[in-house]
């Protein structure tokens, strides 16, 4: 009787995403479980499947069912959209998991959205970068702002993931505020991508400025370049450092 859950990165989402390794992981399981939306864009690959899904901030409930389905003996497949690790399920499940000691979990890395929509862009994270989400549900807003300062004091291109909601609409600016108060020029390059990897993906660069008035939502990508980003034949680019 296999008692294996995989957590499973799926990238942005579409097949072209699936490393393979996820392709082999979610081909393995009996059980599809995670997120709705992220369900249903692998769930038409695979619609043999048993599926369960849940909304959002119910990821300790999908967790705990998808720790309690494999020691109940079934193959299970906990999947998140990008990466498993970075701001997915693999932190919560694996917390968990001294609790079902018959379970094992294999961790599945898959595509971020950092990489995926810096493709699209570009090259904006050619060099030193840190990732931020100004998602507060998780994280208190002076931790945030915090990293926002530091990190644009340390000169590091920026990705921001969550830049903006419907209770959340000037998060972005807010952020811009900061790293313009931190000294970074207004007309640093900045980029970002909507719906990467999904219909109706969009991108646009523009200055911290303009990136500063702009409105976006929960499915955009953000990218603020360092002192040294460039647009070259309209492409989003960070040197990679070498020296001529």
């Amino acid at each position: 009787m296999s008692h294996k859950l995989f957590v499973v990165g799926i990238g942005p989402g579409g097949a072209d995403y699936l490393t393979g390794q996820a392709q082999a992981a979610l081909a393995a399981a009996q059980v599809l479980c995670g997120y709705t939306l992220y369900v249903e864009l692998i769930a038409p690959l695979y619609p043999e499947k048993e599926t369960y899904t849940s909304g959002m901030r119910q990821e300790l409930e999908r967790c705990r069912w998808a720790l309690e389905t494999a020691q109940k003996g079934k193959t299970v497949a906990l999947v998140c959209s990008g990466d498993s690790g970075i701001y997915g399920m693999a932190s919560p499940v694996l917390f968990l998991s001294p609790e079902y000691p018959k379970v094992e979990v294999e961790i599945v890395a898959g595509l971020t959205a950092a990489n995926a929509g810096a493709a699209v862009l570009g090259a904006p994270l050619g060099h030193d970068f840190c990732v931020i989400s100004l998602s507060d549900l998780l994280t208190p807003w002076e931790t945030i702002e915090k990293r926002l300062r530091l990190a644009t004091q340390g000169e590091f291109a920026l990705c921001l993931y969550n830049p903006s909601s419907r209770k959340r609409r000037d998060y972005l600016r807010t952020a811009c505020e900061i790293v313009l108060a931190e000294g970074r020029d207004p007309d640093t390059l900045c980029g970002w991508v909507r719906n990467i990897g999904r219909p109706g993906e969009a991108a646009r660069l523009l200055t911290l400025a303009q990136l500063r008035e702009e409105q976006v939502d929960m499915f955009t990508t953000v990218y603020i370049g360092n002192s040294t980003t460039r647009e070259v034949q309209g492409r989003m680019v960070t040197p990679r450092g070498y020296r001529t």
